[in-house]
């Protein structure tokens, strides 16, 4: 029995050691030389045709994206306008070319007038094409820049995306004859299925995942997975650690530089102290973790500091009709700051995360998602703008962002909200994209039709073929995309969304 014990209390002090070691190494072999490499590293601008990101826009809450975009087809419409036309407060929006209605309440349909009218390519072959190229569609009023994007081609729209085990029909999901992902209609499972392709409880992310498999070609495979959104499951790997950084840099130790009651020397002593070499094993490791988790601090912000972004211009909120700032917007700033700094953080391959919450609409619909959707639609905008005028060039191209939510919403009004439901519409964009598309059937707007069931679209895009699409265009094989989405045998691999 003391030996299975023993047994078990060294191979985790085995593992312990090995994760440490992948988080040591991971910053350099020391931090002086790392940081000396910095003006080097920055001549790199070669690294520029070899780099790529994707980045992950979350929207908590549960977006309800059948007023993000619809079909306007009449067939479609009529029905939209007939269920979504609930008293007290209707939520369905007008149609394309309906003028505004100046006297109307700030932010309701009749004030924000008509859908914006898109025009698909459909092009022949691509996913869905054949199946939508029977009808029209459009975006809400307050999408104007996302309606710029995917006319520009720079835009594609995911039509009905959401977790699945594998392809469900209506009659199978009636049925209940065949696997679905677990507690749908809970947030947290949800957006941990989202993110890590299980429910709450998952420890590691696809983004993350992907992440492991491209890090080594980082020079510091620390920079690989970066959130400017907090703690995120979709950012952490299995020997990739999320970074987690602000609009002002990188996450800091506290105590450890500057003051410390107001005593430099302080500080000093208390950096000696919980970085000093230990005679005890696990105390002298956790010593070198923090020391260089320190250097990689100051090393990411000489970096960040050096990449300067114009800041984003405010945006005219539709539920006041004045100027706000867009936090979104500040986000993904932050990320064009740190793309704008890979060459001194030895980055070619980056993962990041970054997300806004308020899209529960249970209630009050009209006015928080005309805003919800109007701040998304500017800040796509400027991350564009951003982008295309990042030093060194412009890296449209090699970055791709897509959206993602816990779920989306009830077809049905309950008066002046929507409730959950499971499958959604979502955006993916950057210059690599195939842009100006609807990807995967777009569904007819009715209860009980072939893509609803209980209230909801029930999803013919999954998630895996989003992340196997994406991981292809990052560089990872097909063999290793088997190990980060274990469903994806069931689906398409590839949904042709991003340029070879």
């Amino acid at each position: 029995m003391t030996l299975l014990k023993t047994s078990r209390l060294d191979a985790s002090r085995r593992r312990f050691l090995r994760t440490a070691s992948v988080v040591s190494g991971s910053v350099g072999t020391a931090a002086v030389p790392f940081a000396l490499n910095l003006a080097s590293l920055n001549t790199a601008v070669a690294q520029t045709a070899d780099y790529k990101a994707i980045v992950c826009l979350f929207f908590y809450g549960g977006n309800d994206s059948s007023n993000m975009v619809l079909r306007t087809d009449a067939l479609s419409f009529n029905e939209y306008t007939r269920m979504r036309s609930v008293a007290p407060e209707s939520i369905a929006l007008k149609a394309p070319g309906t003028p505004v209605v100046a006297g109307a309440a700030l932010a309701s349909p009749d004030r924000l007038g008509g859908v914006r009218a898109i025009a698909p390519k459909l092009t022949a072959g691509l996913a869905g094409s054949a199946e939508n190229s029977a009808f029209t569609f459009a975006l809400h009023p307050s999408m104007p820049e996302v309606a710029t994007l995917f006319a520009a081609n720079r835009l594609a729209i995911l039509a009905n995306a959401g977790p699945l085990v594998q392809p469900l029909t209506r009659a199978e999901y009636v049925a209940n004859v065949l696997p679905r992902p677990k507690a749908l209609g809970s947030h947290n499972d949800q957006q941990s299925t989202w993110q890590a392709l299980g429910p709450e409880g998952v420890k590691i992310g696809w983004g993350g995942h992907l992440g492991d498999l491209v890090a080594s070609s980082n020079t510091n495979t620390v920079f690989t997975s970066i959130s400017v959104s907090g703690n995120a499951v979709f950012s952490a790997g299995e020997t990739v650690f999320q970074y987690q950084a602000g609009s002002g840099g990188a996450t800091q130790i506290g105590g450890v530089s500057g003051n410390l009651f107001g005593s430099t020397t302080a500080s000093a002593t208390l950096k000696s102290i919980v970085t000093a070499t230990n005679a005890h094993l696990f105390a002298n490791e956790y010593g070198a973790i923090v020391k260089r988790s320190v250097d990689a601090q100051a090393a990411f912000q000489a970096a960040y500091t050096a990449s300067t972004v114009t800041a984003p211009m405010q945006y005219v909120q539709p539920s006041t009709n004045n100027l706000a700032n867009n936090g979104l917007a500040a986000q993904l700033q932050t990320v064009a700051r740190i793309i704008g700094a890979r060459s001194g953080l030895g980055a070619k391959r980056q993962v990041f995360f970054v997300s806004m919450g308020g899209f529960d609409t249970h209630d009050g619909q009209n006015m928080n998602q005309a805003d919800l959707l109007a701040r998304i639609s500017h800040a796509l905008g400027y991350f564009d703008t951003a982008l295309a005028g990042l030093a060194g060039g412009d890296m449209r191209n090699n970055v791709t962002l897509f959206t993602a939510s816990d779920f989306g919403r009830t077809l049905t009004s309950n008066g002046d909200g929507t409730d959950h439901g499971w499958g959604a519409h979502h955006f993916v964009m950057g210059g690599a994209v195939n842009g100006g598309e609807i990807y995967g059937r777009f569904p007819q707007f009715g209860l009980n039709l072939s893509d609803s069931g209980n209230n909801a679209y029930l999803p013919v895009t999954s998630v895996d073929t989003i992340g196997s699409t994406l991981g292809l265009w990052f560089g990872v094989n097909n063999g290793q995309l088997d190990t980060v989405f274990p469903n994806l045998k069931n689906f398409n691999r590839n949904l042709g969304f991003l340029k070879a």
